[in-house]
């Protein structure tokens, strides 16, 4: 069945450009993402397209700099408008995230020279960009990766797999981690690598429970050549540029999965008010409503800690752990909240004819991805406790 826009969420903006900005946002929602979503992702579609329409308009470079294309816009309001794109579509929501993630290396640790060069393209001139960290032997212990950068007079060679690529195939930028040095986080350099390199190939799309519209592959360098003024930063600083992105990142995720259990609340209550049972609304009964009560409770303390973190980071002060307790909160209330949805529906609520199934699998890649909700216990109890004893 057709979904509908989201419903308007009552927000606190801090300008009224970002009240024109969420507008924008949610017209496009209601034009252009809301109608085809359902249809898109059964057909497992990632909307190129669509992309092409979010760099146009401005939003594949929100929080970045207005001088390479960027918005200028903090994070407060960046996270709100990523909510808003996942509550129409998650492969969309998630998509400008992951680009934004892309973008970071650049942006923050570029040179003039490389901003200038390749920073308006990615922002705003319709590229679209994939993080390249995890690998088949290393996910959670991102820095034992293996793909390693042989230096070769003014070129780089690149060797090795990535795994679990989102836009793998289809980006046309990859922001690659690869060992230059020896083990560990020291020896970890970033590089910029384009889409169309020689040697770089894509693995067969992975068949997932959900996201089916978003691409995640394995991304193959064969002796792939790139001119050292593609590395970003200096050599070794790799793994300390991954895991600032990663923190900015895990917001990201964060404010999809609120979105993403906006959605899923919306549909509850609208089925709460339209089904009747036993002569009444579903709305009528106290159990169901104590229900619906929960799931809001957990979508706006989800909203209200990932601001709260968002802050904290457009203050120019440490945020990591918030941002650690916003993705590990954030996803598994996305995760509770499309579970209780599925069950407000019953029956219909388990068949595809209603969103609410779809919801429910797309939930669980979000308690996943950019570090599993452990690895987020463990980010949080390090800045409680400090590191573990060995």
């Amino acid at each position: 069945m057709p979904e509908r826009a989201p419903a308007p969420v009552d927000r606190a903006l801090p300008t009224e450009e970002a009240r024109e900005l969420l507008t924008l946002v949610r017209d496009i929602a209601r034009r252009e993402i809301a109608p085809t979503a359902a249809e898109e992702e059964d057909a497992g579609h990632f909307p190129r397209e669509l992309f092409t329409l979010l760099s146009v308009s401005g939003l594949l470079g929100l929080p970045y700099d207005s001088g390479y294309g960027g918005g200028d816009q903090p994070y407060e309001v960046y996270l709100q408008v990523l909510e808003e794109l996942a509550a129409s579509r998650l492969t969309v929501g998630l998509g400008v995230s992951v680009h934004t993630l892309a973008t970071y290396a650049l942006a923050t640790h570029g040179t003039d020279e490389q901003r200038a060069a390749r920073l308006p393209g990615m922002l705003g001139g319709g590229l679209l960009g994939a993080y390249c960290l995890s690998e088949p032997s290393s996910g959670s212990d991102a820095a034992a990766l293996r793909t390693r950068a042989v230096r070769d007079g003014e070129k780089w060679v690149i060797s090795g797999t990535k795994a679990w690529i989102t836009h793998g195939g289809i980006a046309d930028f990859y922001t690659v981690m690869a060992r230059t040095g020896g083990e560990g986080a020291r020896g970890i350099t970033a590089f910029l690598v384009p889409g169309d390199a020689d040697g770089l190939t894509a693995a067969p799309p992975e068949r997932k429970m959900g996201l089916k519209g978003s691409p995640t592959a394995q991304i193959h360098f064969d002796g792939v050549r790139i001119p050292d003024s593609r590395r970003l930063g200096d050599e070794g600083q790799g793994f300390a540029i991954a895991l600032a992105a990663l923190d900015s990142g895990r917001l990201g995720i964060a404010a999809c999965a609120v979105g993403l259990a906006q959605a899923a609340l919306d549909e509850a209550v609208a089925h709460a008010h339209q089904r009747r049972q036993f002569g009444r609304p579903l709305a009528d009964f106290q159990g169901l409503r104590f229900l619906l009560a929960d799931m809001a409770t957990r979508v706006e303390s989800g909203r209200a800690l990932y601001l709260a973190a968002a802050r904290l980071r457009d203050a120019g002060r440490p945020f990591a752990r918030q941002a650690a307790m916003a993705k590990l909160h954030c996803t598994d209330a996305a995760m509770q909240v499309t579970t209780d949805a599925v069950q407000v529906l019953g029956g219909y609520g388990y068949t595809a004819d209603f969103p609410v199934e779809r919801y429910l699998r797309e939930a669980k890649a979000l308690q996943i991805v950019e570090g599993t909700n452990q690895v987020q216990r463990m980010v949080i109890a390090r800045h409680l406790l400090g590191p573990e004893t060995r």
